[in-house]
C-alpha cells in the first residue's frame, strides 16, 4: 500500500480585524474534516478572552512544552506567546491538509520550516478594521489605530502570496478560502510523493 501524499500547509495571516477567525470558523464548518484541519493556537491568553477558539497556556506551560520541543512554529506578538503544535506534521503525514492562523511577523521563519506552504493573506477595509477591534473591547482607540498602520513587507512571497478580500459578506471569502485550499490539495495529491 502507498504512502498518502502529504497534504499542504496554509498559512493564514492578516492584520488584527480583519476577521481571520470568522474565515477559519467558515473553513471548520464547510470543509471536509477528513482532508482540512484548522490546526488551534497555544496562546498565553485566557481561554475566556474571546476571538478564536485557542488553547490557552500559561506562561510556565508555554516554556515547558517549547522546551519540549512540542511545537513546530511559535512566535512573540503584543505581549502574548504563541505557538502550533507538533501534531500538524502528524496529520500532513496522513494527506490531511492544514489551515493555520499565522503571523506575519513570523512568516521568513514559517517558509524555512515549510518552504512549500502556501502563504495566504486576508485583508480588509480599513474602516471596516477598526470597527471590528472596537467590538472586541480589548484596545484602546490608539491601540486600534497603531495596529491598522502596522504594515509587514511581504514583497519576499508576493510571487506565491495569495490574497482574499475579506470586507464583503463572510461567506464570498470563506468560499474563496475555500476554493483555494480545495484547488492547491487538489493539486498537491496529484504530485508525487518524495
Amino acid at each position: 500500500m502507498t504512502e498518502p501524499s502529504p497534504g499542504r500547509l496554509f498559512y493564514v495571516m492578516g492584520a488584527s480585524g480583519v476577521g481571520k477567525d470568522s474565515l477559519l470558523q467558515f473553513i471548520r464548518q464547510a470543509g471536509d474534516p477528513r482532508r482540512f484541519a484548522v490546526a488551534h493556537r497555544y496562546i498565553t491568553r485566557p481561554a475566556k478572552a474571546g476571538g478564536e477558539n485557542h488553547i490557552a497556556l500559561s506562561e510556565a506551560e508555554f516554556q515547558a512544552r517549547l522546551a519540549a520541543g512540542w511545537f513546530a512554529m511559535h512566535w512573540r506578538s503584543h505581549g502574548l506567546h504563541y505557538a502550533i503544535g507538533r501534531e500538524i506534521d502528524a496529520w500532513r503525514r496522513t494527506g490531511v491538509n492544514i489551515i493555520l492562523n499565522g503571523s506575519r511577523e513570523y512568516l521568513a521563519e514559517a517558509l524555512e520550516l515549510y518552504p512549500d506552504l502556501v502563504p495566504v493573506l486576508i485583508t480588509a477595509d480599513p474602516d471596516l478594521i477598526a470597527s471590528r477591534l472596537a467590538a472586541r473591547k480589548r484596545e484602546s482607540a490608539e491601540q486600534i489605530a497603531e495596529r491598522i498602520r502596522h504594515q509587514i513587507d511581504l514583497s519576499r512571497v508576493t510571487d506565491r502570496l495569495v490574497t482574499i478580500d475579506n470586507s464583503g459578506a463572510l461567506e464570498v471569502a470563506g468560499a474563496a478560502l475555500l476554493a483555494l485550499v480545495e484547488q492547491r490539495a487538489q493539486g498537491a495529491a496529484l504530485e508525487p510523493a518524495g
